[in-house]
């Protein structure tokens, strides 16, 4: 591996071509940006029809939009020099980047999309394997570079195939790079494995089961791009959602997706999905846990059931002139229990009695007097003899008045959950001081899993080809069923760490989670090699799995650099300010994370201290202070933990949130503490 140096002209020469290439593609880009304008005027002007001229239409303006909102930043880096003898590329050579750039669609690119099939030599030939690479080229750019040509500063080349295999200091050094603002894009340092599962077929689920800073999340993201990429149409059609945690990790991943060329993704998080109403209520911990529980899933159904009824059959007659066509009160019984056997959706169910008690109708009325015209079907559907018999057997429902029956009236709840909850449970799930109807109800974020789950149950909801989950451990059976009826006929990538789960219900088993989350065959793969926080960090941290009571291999790292610092102190506040005055001597991010009930204090005392702080909504800031409860996914260059035993002894499952908290640093860790450590 090579980098360029005064002394070595060859080397030099090459930089310079390497510069010059790279204003031929900016200058080709702004060309592909224009072009694609001018594309969205007369494409629509020369279709066949209205309707091909809005289809194509909304692709040309799609195109535009990503080309157009393409961040500023480096069009490639890396190389693939192949072989003469390479089957397929022979001689070739091919710049990587994010996006494909070309002269004129039918001439040889520019740069190759690095999801294409030719990109995936860059990430996976090896000296063992060159898989037809020469040379394998990186590209060393300055940091913050807004794609200039002279903040090209260096280059490596990997010569595969005379056998050469080092480590790259160009990669190391960007993985290692302080971090300021959002999420970056790793598709210049993706490795072998990241590749294998970010290229993993659109028709298989899977899951990752990725141990601080391995880059899951990262993984998860590239592969919604590549899924898009390499299925356009599909997805296009179907959609592909990405699902985070929370708001703030939304933004703090809501530029990977735009880098790497792909805009308009949804990104959103399971409340967001579900919620029919504002989450303004809020649950006792035991009542929350009663209704995340998978065996509400069947008290739902019981409940919804409940109200469909052959009992309360009675005859038909829909009269036409002087004639009366009947069906007995025992044949519409006999359809009702049929339809119910068949378990459909609820509102498919109604609509299905409906279609066989017509059929019945005609059939008598054709014997009489012939065939029927569609008029006269579409008459007797909507009669009211008939509508008022279904809503005896089988009525329209709305999800909200079942739940707040459930909720409310203890011999409805006690029908629908006997030999499932027990009284306590029962008791539990009861609304102390229930509202007067349920469009006065305060629904809990609970309530709107519920609700979903009803919603579910009456009519499937719109679903997705493919849905990204991040952080699913933390995701109850009820919310997991939630995320299943959306991905029914389509693929999960499910992104999450065990060790990691801060919820009641966290998953203790993925084989349990998948089941809930109705891909019971989905690939479980580790990622254990981190490559973001650092060794120290980490031992630090796999101090505590043996607390945890979940079976995750322990993490470890592959960056010998960092730093751990542990300071125990009788004034705490202090020693907080103190550390954070030495991380802002260094470059870097900084975050200062506490028990959510100790942040406003560490807030004041820095403010006092002339430390100018944000919260986790700032990105980009120089110092932010996070409660632990919201850190999840985060991370900064430096973190200073403060009192862990606090952050330990403040919820349920504190010792997986610590875990989270001492794992969140990519460089420098410091531990402050008055108490003794939990680890």
């Amino acid at each position: 591996m090579t980098s360029p140096h005064p002394a070595h002209p060859a080397l030099q020469e090459s930089l310079h071509a390497e510069r010059a290439h790279h204003d031929a593609c900016r200058a080709a880009l702004a060309a592909m940006v224009e072009g694609a304008a001018e594309q969205v005027v007369i494409g629509e002007d020369v279709s066949a029809s209205g309707a091909d001229a809005e289809v194509l239409g909304f692709r040309l303006r799609s195109r535009a939009k990503a080309i157009r909102e393409l961040p500023p930043g480096p069009l490639f880096f890396g190389r693939l020099d192949f072989a003469d003898d390479a089957p397929g590329h022979a001689g070739q050579h091919y710049h990587v980047g994010r996006v494909r750039i070309t002269e004129h669609p039918a001439a040889p690119p520019l740069v190759v999309d690095w999801r294409a099939p030719v990109s995936r030599a860059f990430y996976q030939a090896s000296a063992r394997d060159p898989q037809g690479v020469g040379t394998r080229r990186r590209f060393g750019w300055a940091p913050g570079s807004r794609g200039d040509s002279a903040d090209l500063t260096g280059l490596e080349d990997e010569h595969l195939g005379r056998g050469e295999s080092r480590a790259s200091a160009i990669v190391a050094h960007e993985i290692e790079r302080p971090r300021v603002g959002p999420m970056r894009d790793i598709a210049a340092t993706i490795q072998p494995e990241q590749d294998d599962l970010v290229r993993a077929d659109l028709t298989g689920s899977v899951c990752v089961q990725g141990a601080p800073g391995t880059g899951k999340t990262a993984v998860g993201l590239h592969r919604a791009a590549y899924l898009l990429y390499t299925h356009p149409k599909r997805l296009q059609r179907s959609g592909l959602l990405i699902l985070g945690p929370n708001r703030t990790f939304l933004r703090y991943i809501a530029e990977v997706l735009p880098a790497l060329g792909e805009s308009g993704v949804r990104q959103s998080t399971l409340l967001e999905e579900i919620a029919r109403h504002p989450a303004t209520g809020t649950d006792p911990v035991a009542t929350a846990a009663v209704k995340h529980d998978a065996r509400m899933a069947e008290v739902l159904r019981r409940a919804l059931y409940a109200r469909v009824s052959a009992a309360g059959a009675a005859d038909l007659a829909v009269v036409e002139g002087s004639y009366r066509w009947r069906v007995s009160a025992g044949e519409l019984a006999a359809v009702v229990e049929q339809v119910r056997a068949e378990r459909p959706p609820y509102a498919v169910g109604r609509e299905r009695v409906r279609t066989r008690v017509v059929g019945l109708l005609r059939e008598r009325a054709e014997r009489r007097s012939g065939v029927r015209p569609a008029s006269w079907v579409r008459r007797v559907e909507r009669s009211r003899p008939l509508t008022a018999r279904l809503d005896a057997v089988w009525p329209r429902v709305r999800p909200e008045e079942i739940l707040a029956e459930l909720l409310t009236d203890g011999a409805v709840l006690a029908r629908a959950a006997g030999g499932l909850l027990d009284p306590g449970e029962q008791s539990a799930l009861l609304w102390p001081r229930p509202p007067r109807s349920y469009k006065s109800a305060r629904w809990s974020a609970a309530d709107l899993v519920l609700l979903d789950e009803l919603s579910g149950l009456i009519e499937h909801p719109e679903g997705y080809g493919h849905i990204v989950v991040d952080e699913a451990q933390d995701l109850s059976p009820m919310e997991c069923r939630a995320v299943a009826r959306r991905a029914a006929f389509g693929s999960l990538t499910v992104l999450g760490d065990l060790a990691q789960g801060t919820t009641p219900w966290s998953a203790r088993d993925w084989t349990v989670q998948l089941r809930h989350l109705g891909k019971p065959d989905a690939a479980v793969v580790p990622l254990t090699a981190g490559f973001r926080v650092p060794a120290a960090v980490v031992e630090l941290a796999n101090r505590l799995l043996a607390r945890l009571d979940v079976a995750v291999p322990a993490a470890r790292s592959l960056r010998a650099d960092g730093e751990l610092t542990l300071r125990p102190t009788g004034d705490v506040l202090a020693t907080t300010v103190t550390a954070v005055r030495d991380a802002l001597t260094r470059e870097g991010s900084v975050g200062v994370v506490a028990a959510d009930a100790d942040v406003d204090a560490l807030r004041r005392a820095l403010t006092a201290a002339g430390v100018t702080t944000a919260d986790p909504d700032t990105l980009g800031a120089r110092v932010t202070v996070v409660p632990a409860s919201l850190v999840k996914g985060l991370e900064y260059d430096h973190v200073v933990a403060v009192e862990p035993a606090a952050v330990a002894e403040a919820e349920p499952r504190g010792a997986h949130r610590l875990y989270v908290v001492l794992t969140r640093a990519v460089s420098r860790l410091d531990v402050v503490h008055a108490r003794p450590l939990p680890f």
